[in-house]
């Protein structure tokens, strides 16, 4: 049985500033979880969790990943941004036109996000966290299709997409060319069914075409991979 996406994982300088701000934004609950980091519960169809974890790191380039929120409306993409600015967000150039209808926002630690226009075709069956938009190549798009079991729903011109046949936000990589690396400041934690098994599921990741990690933390009750284009994820505990 393959994995499901348990949560997206944001390393934070301040976790609970983060988790503040991005509660307010989308209207989600803190969890009563415990361990590391802080956690987010979505109010949504979303699927998935966000966790921010402490890190001493400092943001030196531009996030491989993104948030992509919906709007419905003009006036509802205005209120949406007016929301994030007064809860910390700041407007910043990632190199978009006077003619883009999206509004490109930066959180309190400087990680991007898209408040996306009113009639996006591509969106318009999502929920409000519409997609998380990431750099990458055609082939790490089939790995995580493969890697999660969900079907491509984009596959043209070097760019694919892919989204649980439960609905939710779709996963897109834009093809080449790829931006710059600077670590790994959100990654996704991966999870066997509670009846899987971690290591089998390891071996089946690596079969696809992941790579192991030798870093500190793994054995930590998580394994650390790294996808075909080099981003590191997590697969943890059965749950």
């Amino acid at each position: 049985m393959t994995s499901h996406l348990h949560a997206l994982s944001v390393d934070a300088n301040d976790p609970s500033l983060l988790a503040r701000f991005w509660a307010g934004l989308l209207g989600w609950e803190v969890s009563d979880e415990t361990g590391d980091g802080i956690v987010l519960l979505p109010a949504d169809d979303t699927g998935f969790r966000i966790r921010f974890l402490p890190s001493q790191a400092k943001k030196t380039v531009q996030n491989p990943m993104h948030v992509d929120l919906t709007s419905t409306s003009l006036d509802d993409q205005r209120e949406v941004v007016a929301r994030a600015l007064a809860l910390g967000a700041r407007h910043i150039d990632v190199g978009q036109t006077p003619e883009d209808e999206h509004v490109v926002l930066a959180d309190p630690e400087g990680n991007e996000f898209c408040v996306i226009e009113p009639g996006n075709n591509f969106l318009a069956d999502c929920g409000f966290v519409g997609a998380l938009a990431c750099d990458g190549s055609q082939a790490v798009g089939y790995f995580w299709s493969k890697a999660l079991g969900w079907p491509l729903v984009w596959d043209q011109d070097q760019e694919t997409a892919i989204r649980s046949p439960h609905g939710g936000p779709k996963v897109t990589w834009g093809g080449p060319p790829m931006m710059p690396r600077d670590g790994h400041r959100l990654r996704f934690d991966l999870a066997p069914p509670a009846d899987g098994d971690q290591g089998a599921e390891v071996d089946r990741l690596v079969a696809l075409g992941a790579t192991r990690v030798d870093t500190a933390v793994s054995g930590a009750g998580w394994v650390t991979l790294a996808d075909p284009d080099g981003n590191e994820f997590r697969v943890l505990t059965p749950r």
